[in-house]
């Protein structure tokens, strides 16, 4: 039997990129707790994998940076 969901993965190197719901919008979620949004995924990526450039842990979504 299999389980409902599938496990979910921690740790360094994990990153989360989530749909902003009725937007065109993603946020994007670093190992770090960083969290930003973006319209662009490749600028999404950009950030996420240029870690630690432009990443504040625990500062919730930064709207304002570009």
């Amino acid at each position: 039997m299999t389980p409902p969901h599938p496990a979910v993965l921690t740790g360094e190197g994990v990153f989360r990129i989530h749909w902003v719901l009725g937007t065109d919008r993603l946020l994007a979620v670093c190992h770090c707790t960083a969290e930003r949004e973006f319209e662009d995924p490749v600028e999404l990526w950009d950030w996420l994998l240029g870690h630690p450039d432009g990443h504040r842990p625990g500062a919730g979504p930064d709207k304002e940076e570009r």
